[in-house]
């Protein structure tokens, strides 16, 4: 996973969601670790100003799955490459194709130039609302 340029690691769900709302592009997509699911990973993509979350893991030893709508099919995957691709097309069971990935280096570039994006003495700008915990 680590190989992945949109994989963030243990980034907390605001964070991703503060990414996300930078992005500000319906389809922007990143990859994160589950807060609240040991082994398990998170795919976090921005539809019509909405962080929608959906689990990603492996199964059955090396293959790969993400949480979809209901009544959607699942899929196994033998890769998380192949997995994204196949969420690239519309109606998949996620609520915007997974189309522009929020790489690691976006992260550190934002970090960056804007080193006190957090201050409390700022009003933050408004975060994008969420779809589940994750």
């Amino acid at each position: 996973m680590e190989r992945l340029e949109m994989y963030h690691g243990s980034i907390s769900k605001s964070t991703a969601e503060e990414l996300l709302a930078k992005a500000g592009q319906d389809g922007s997509f990143l990859i994160r670790d589950s807060e609240s699911v040991p082994d398990t990973y998170c795919i976090c993509v921005l539809y019509n100003q909405c962080v929608f979350t959906y689990r990603l893991f492996q199964v059955e030893g090396n293959l790969w799955k993400a949480e979809t709508a209901p009544g959607v099919k699942e899929r196994l995957f033998r890769n998380v490459n192949n997995l994204i691709t196949a969420f690239q097309h519309p109606d998949q069971g996620m609520a915007m194709p997974l189309l522009y990935p929020v790489t690691v280096d976006q992260y550190h570039n934002y970090h960056h130039h804007h080193p006190h994006h957090q201050q409390h003495n700022r009003k933050p700008k408004p975060s994008p609302q969420k779809h589940i915990n994750c």
